[in-house]
């Protein structure tokens, strides 16, 4: 069948009615299709939820109409490997039931405030989306910023005398929802809208900080065209996504009975300190990224796929995860260890090109975020450096001196004050205590800045395999 007469999907193909909406969601991109619409539509399929999703457009260009073309209708398709199995599926989701443009239509938008059925805000307006614009005003049409025109919808329903929203946002930034609260006062204050709504928003709305984990790579373009003659229908929207899927919300237990995620069978967490599984997830995931980048790159390797399906490098990531990152996040161990394996199903991934200089981009910053917590966890625990972690840094330091067959990827700054200093023969010390880089001084550190020469004259010498193949013998590097 040609992709001519190939049907476009549409109103036809859905399989449930659609639900009274009970979710208004800023935002339409890849990630919260395949993330919250997602999961809603998978609460949905067994009845527990019986809500629909209306999408608001946050910004002026968006996709919205795309969505409205395809009577708000898309394929999730999921990828890779899921508790040692290998998945390949894909499910029309119905969980939108309309789109709303506020730059096209404001009071549409305001008129959302009158539906008693909705209860839940979701948003992911990317992390600068939760900002505060103080040329927002409330007379705007809309306002600029996401909670500027959030705090306008909010007025709208204290003034109807309703109910609040329970308020999710899933914006990569830590403490989302407490900001995103903040933000909203000062707009109360700054537009002078009373202590009534001040006191409404405080009491009859509640803010959840969340930790959203999915890796989504979004329209598959080099394999849409097959997909769809597979399908048997065209799809603009198709968004590709790997099945593995956490949701941390902090807050109040009553969203479990509100919002039956985890009856649905989605890995959902529901509670009252979600810091340890932001560090988990940056120690366990972010962080043997951020260590395999310099080291396998040096190595010749280019993805993650090719780092995990290499034996030295498999046991090195491994040995790293086991060794140096679970014995310092403060979760039970089972639960680290099965996060672990997940992660590591992820990295393996074979329908995920994951590239290491994709990774290595704004390295310096990636290290003091990522790895510099974990390996002053281990240092203050066991009294000794954490040989991998140590020759990531060493390792980083090579490329950024220019000593590697490619060039690093940094901001101005950073690579204007390598560039002041790579020549020198005190080097290394004078990286090391460039608090600019890593937020500290590192010569500190007992042991460090030697360690870090003796791993740096392997990798001139004898090269990254060779380093990898010392610390997994058991040795030094």
């Amino acid at each position: 069948m040609s992709e001519a007469t190939l049907e476009r999907l549409n109103a036809n193909f859905r399989k449930q009615a659609k639900y009274p909406t009970k979710v208004i969601q800023f935002g339409e991109g890849n990630f919260l299709r395949a993330f919250v619409d997602w999961q809603i539509q998978q609460m949905n399929n067994q009845g527990l939820f019986n809500g629909g999703v209306k999408v608001v457009q946050p910004i002026d260009k968006g996709m919205t109409k795309m969505l409205d073309e395809q009577d708000d209708l898309y394929t999730v398709l999921l990828e890779g490997k899921l508790a040692g199995k290998k998945v390949q599926s894909h499910e029309v989701v119905e969980s939108i039931n309309g789109t709303v443009r506020p730059y096209e239509d404001f009071q549409s938008y305001l008129d959302l405030a009158k539906d008693d059925n909705i209860q839940f805000i979701f948003s992911n307006t990317t992390e600068a989306g939760i900002s505060y614009d103080a040329n927002d005003k409330l007379t705007d049409q809309p306002q600029n910023s996401y909670p500027g025109k959030l705090t306008a919808l909010l007025y709208e329903r204290f003034k109807l005398g309703k109910k609040g929203f329970q308020i999710i946002p899933c914006e990569l930034i830590n403490h989302n929802g407490n900001t995103l609260k903040k933000i909203i006062l000062q707009y109360a204050a700054d537009w002078n809208l009373g202590q009534g709504f001040i006191d409404w928003i405080n009491q009859e709305n509640d803010f959840y900080a969340t930790l959203v984990d999915r890796i989504v790579p979004g329209y598959p373009r080099d394999r849409a065209a097959d997909l769809e003659q597979e399908w048997g229908y065209r799809d603009s929207l198709m968004v590709k996504a790997e099945p593995f899927l956490i949701f941390v919300i902090e807050g109040d237990q009553k969203l479990k009975q509100l919002l039956p995620l985890k009856d649905a069978g989605i890995n959902v967490v529901v509670t009252d300190d979600m810091q340890p599984y932001r560090n988990r997830k940056v120690s366990l995931l972010n962080g043997p990224h951020t260590t395999m980048s310099p080291i396998a790159r040096l190595a010749g390797i280019d993805t993650v796929g090719k780092v995990m399906n290499d034996k030295d490098f498999y046991k090195f990531v491994n040995d790293e995860m086991y060794q140096e990152i679970i014995p310092t996040v403060q979760l039970p161990q089972a639960e680290l260890e099965t996060y672990a394996e997940g992660v590591k199903e992820r990295f393996e991934n074979p329908f995920v090109n994951h590239e290491l200089a994709s990774i290595a981009l704004n390295s310096i910053s990636k290290f003091q975020a990522r790895l510099l917590p974990t390996f002053k966890r281990y240092v203050a625990k066991n009294n000794k450096l954490p040989q991998r972690i140590t020759l990531a840094l060493a390792a980083y330091l090579k490329i950024y001196a220019g000593k590697a067959d490619f060039e690093p990827s940094d901001t101005p700054e950073i690579l204007a004050a390598f560039d002041k200093i790579k020549g020198a023969t005190d080097y290394v010390q004078l990286a090391l205590q460039n608090d600019a880089f890593w937020g500290e001084d590192l010569t500190k550190y007992a042991g460090l800045e030697a360690q870090v020469n003796r791993d740096l004259t392997v990798l001139d010498q004898a090269g990254a395999r060779q380093a990898v193949q010392n610390i997994n013998a058991g040795g030094e590097v």
